[in-house]
């Protein structure tokens, strides 16, 4: 409690309400952001900080408990009830349970017109032609801010602080802003992705490098985006405080906002939550085991390599071909190949492409390899304790060990007959799923590379299409267990305001390789550069062009290959550090400072 109470006098703001459309609804990367940090915000504002969301009543379940009301409570819901904005309060169920209203609209629709008409009339925003996914949030959001408007009335005298995140929520703070309520209202605006900067990288206009000749009035015309960036321009116009998760993205806002951001409220993790150093080799061993099990049914049918000289790289994430890097990483694969089979290098690299993609069901043929294995595992694990007590038998006897003194006759026989219904003829395929759309980018990618998991081949390559479970009949790896398997994280994204699965694989004791224009390699940059081992490598990808990228990468992913036992090991700790200076004790106070500013 003396920690709190210490915390409290850096805080200026009595209230905060964060209002995101992600709040206890599960979309994207925000989700995460205020899901992990929810313990912070509670232990500095205690009970006065609430979490506003939308209403979606199918996405609560262990997620959200409804609470009783206050007479004070029950009296604002029941008015604003009156104007079609039902409130739910109660708390979500994480780490910290944060105080959460959720905002069921659907009986506020009928204003949506007037919503819209308002937009223009003050700020020039033109929704005419804007669809449902527009619509939606404003509706929502607009509900948000009458019903802050509502309840500040109930704290006369007191400072408040309404954070809004992204566009979807813009509504709400511009309704306040306009508000006649005597309670002042500070105002915090947070953009973790421009509209038109994530717009431009999907399109793979690389405008980094021309962000000083981008006309955004022209580009949100071309990609039929204008009502999404009219809204999120004014909003970060007219915020009290604008904020952005990182530097590069504040170079976006400069441009297309002409707005800089006035803190930087970079994206964190609760290192509690993650496994003390002397765990981790223990985990990183276990669940790296699994995974060479798996790869015992997917390749080793066709042909046998050395596990013990085998890396696992892998990339994970959205399936987004340009933003994330997923053209490069190929490229710099088929790159490395080449460079490992010119030195007849002893080493075989598996990279793994753990992004979610439509599927129809699992490769029939790998099944029947993973039938066929099980049956073999399942004979020796009936005579392994068996086995275990004649070895010891014979060792202590003096006697020679050989297949008469340890297996009964003909086992060796059958397990020969066993091992020969595994073997094919062929190639491993290239992905562990049917795909629904055939003509898949990164199955083309592999393809054009050269990447066919040929015998030969230094570098094979694994597309696993689907969310890791950890129950999907394969691996059975969740994805905190993959990524501890690995050696190494490549995420040599294009367009990455900050990039939080570099920063889950460094909590995770695992190296990865991130560029200068994610916001996470931004801050790596910025940290201490005299350490031997970097844990975090950060590759310079602003102002090059793609062909220099995939020479740097290769050139890093052999480099790697070659690191010792012990500069692997120095690599994870390093990482560890690094991810432990990105805590959300560290972070919070950024978050701090941006609502004192508002006040």
């Amino acid at each position: 409690m003396n920690q709190i109470r210490t915390k409290l006098k850096s805080t200026q703001a009595d209230y905060v309400f964060e209002v995101s459309w992600e709040a206890c609804n599960k979309v994207g990367g925000i989700y995460t952001v205020l899901k992990s940090k929810a313990k912070q915000m509670v232990d500095y504002y205690s009970q006065n900080y609430y979490l506003i969301g939308p209403y979606f009543p199918e996405n609560l379940k262990g997620e959200f408990q409804e609470q009783a009301l206050s007479k004070e409570l029950l009296k604002t819901f029941s008015q604003l009830e009156k104007q079609g904005i039902k409130c739910h309060f109660g708390k979500w169920l994480v780490k910290g349970e944060p105080k959460m209203i959720l905002i069921d609209f659907q009986g506020f629709w009928s204003n949506l017109n007037q919503i819209k008409t308002g937009l223009w009339e003050k700020y020039k925003i033109d929704s005419l032609g804007a669809g449902y996914d527009f619509d939606e949030p404003v509706v929502w959001s607009y509900a948000v801010g009458i019903f802050i408007e509502e309840i500040s009335r109930l704290l006369k005298g007191k400072k408040v602080v309404a954070h809004f995140h992204e566009w979807l929520s813009g509504a709400g703070l511009l309704y306040l802003k306009r508000s006649k309520s005597k309670n002042k209202i500070g105002t915090v605006f947070t953009t973790h992705a421009t509209v038109l900067g994530r717009t431009l990288a999907h399109h793979n206009v690389d405008f980094y490098s021309i962000l000083h000749k981008i006309e955004p009035e022209k580009e949100i015309i071309r990609y039929n985006i204008k009502s999404k960036h009219q809204l999120e321009k004014v909003v970060a116009q007219n915020c009290d405080v604008f904020t952005t998760v990182s530097e590069i993205t504040g170079l976006e806002t400069k441009c297309f906002f002409g707005r800089k951001p006035d803190v930087l409220l970079f994206n964190g993790l609760d290192a509690e939550q993650f496994l003390a150093l002397e765990e981790i080799g223990v985990k990183h061993r276990i669940q790296r085991n699994r995974l060479r099990e798996f790869l015992l049914y997917y390749f080793f049918p066709y042909y046998a390599f050395d596990l013990k000289e085998t890396f696992f790289y892998f990339i994970l994430g959205r399936y987004e071909f340009r933003a994330k890097g997923l053209d490069i990483f190929i490229k710099a694969l088929a790159n490395l190949n080449e460079k490992l089979i010119k030195s007849k290098s002893k080493k075989t690299i598996v990279a793994f492409f753990w992004i979610p993609a439509g599927t129809k069901y699992i490769n029939q043929n790998l099944l029947k390899n993973q039938r066929f294995f099980q049956d073999v595992k399942d004979s020796l694990e009936e005579v392994s304790r068996e086995t275990e007590e004649k070895i010891l038998q014979a060792i202590i006897e003096g006697k020679k060990i050989t297949e008469e003194v340890l297996f009964e006759k003909n086992f060796l026989f059958e397990i020969k007959k066993k091992l020969l219904r595994l073997k094919r003829k062929g190639l491993p395929c290239l992905s562990t799923h049917d795909l629904t759309y055939s003509n898949d980018p990164i199955l083309k990618a592999f393809q054009e590379a050269g990447l066919n998991n040929k015998k030969q081949d230094k570098v094979k390559v694994v597309f696993y299409p689907i969310y890791l479970t950890g129950h999907d009949g394969l691996s059975d790896l969740s994805c905190q267990e993959s990524i501890q398997a690995c050696n190494l994280g490549v995420f040599p994204s294009f367009y990455e305001p900050w990039g939080y699965t570099p920063l889950e694989a460094a909590a995770l004791g695992v190296s990865s390789v991130t560029t200068d224009l994610a916001g996470f390699g931004r801050f790596c940059q910025k940290l201490d550069k005299t350490k031997k081992q970097a844990g975090v490598f950060v590759l310079k990808r602003f102002a090059k062009t793609d062909q220099e990228e995939i020479q740097l990468l290769a050139d890093f992913l052999e480099r790697f290959s070659r690191f010792s036992p012990q500069e692997r090991a120095e690599n994870e700790i390093q990482a560890l550090k690094i991810a432990a200076q990105a805590d959300w004790k560290v972070f919070i106070k950024n978050y701090i400072k941006a609502h004192n500013l508002a006040i």
